[in-house]
């Protein structure tokens, strides 16, 4: 699960970097502003962060997971 979190939050950070720097190329001369419509990227921000928060909690669910079960063996040993 945690691993599952991991990879999602390296493919949030991955459209977040492409998003941000589609618009910090919009409007030069490489870039016209009919190719890159700044509204969608800043939607693609606003999901990246979107997704990268819900894969945080699902790596911090997956911690308190662990720690749990980390305590109900060292309960067992006793």
């Amino acid at each position: 699960m945690m691993q599952t979190a991991v990879s999602g939050m390296q493919s949030e950070q991955i459209r977040l970097t492409e998003a941000a720097g589609n618009i910090a190329r919009a409007g030069t001369a490489s870039e016209t502003d009919a190719e890159i419509s700044l509204a969608n990227e800043l939607l693609a921000l606003k999901q990246a962060e979107i997704g990268f928060k819900a894969n945080a909690l699902v790596f911090e669910t997956g911690a308190d997971l662990w720690d749990v079960l980390m305590s109900i063996t060292r309960d067992d040993s006793d």
